[in-house]
């Protein structure tokens, strides 16, 4: 929503919008939380407060959806694992360092391995789809920028995508 320094003076997203912080630092704003097929589809999506845990708003994301989700190590909980399991959905993510090693097959590691193509998603939405932006007027303003960059996306004919004739081969 706005730079660090202008938090404080904030107003238009004064109790909507939250601090949180990613990888690159700290923010003031909104996640936009995004599930995408191997073929760079949007299958569901949710906008959260900053500072939101981002496994919070997955089963609600994934609700309709079943099969195997591939995420990052911010997803790793056994719980949230148990309860996907219980909604259809097998959550397979990257082990941390610490954790006890849980068996996975070769196309798992590879895909895994393709978990870039979720950056070149966002990378689109931001930079070609204009939904980053610092200045909005108003929280409508804002709500209608965000969906239109995401028909947007949805409508861009190449989009990035997995391609997975070969991926499982290696090791």
């Amino acid at each position: 929503m706005c730079d660090n320094l202008r938090i404080r003076r904030h107003k238009v997203f004064d109790g909507i919008a939250e601090r949180g912080k990613t990888s690159t630092g700290w923010f003031f704003g909104f996640k936009l939380h995004v599930i995408i097929n191997h073929l760079g589809e949007i299958l569901s999506f949710r906008l959260t407060p900053g500072n939101t845990d981002d496994r919070k708003p997955l089963p609600e994301l994934i609700k309709d959806l079943s099969g195997c989700l591939y995420a990052d190590k911010g997803y790793l909980s056994a719980s949230l694992k148990q309860q996907l399991k219980t909604m259809g959905i097998n959550l397979i993510t990257n082990i941390k360092k610490k954790i006890k090693p849980v068996e996975q097959t070769c196309f798992d590691k590879a895909i895994l391995r393709h978990r870039s193509v979720i950056e070149t998603v966002f990378d689109e939405l931001k930079n070609l789809c204009q939904i980053a932006h610092t200045r909005h007027r108003s929280p409508a303003n804002f709500v209608v920028n965000l969906l239109a960059g995401l028909v947007a996306y949805c409508l861009i004919p190449s989009k990035p995508k997995i391609s997975v004739a070969g991926t499982y081969l290696q090791a």
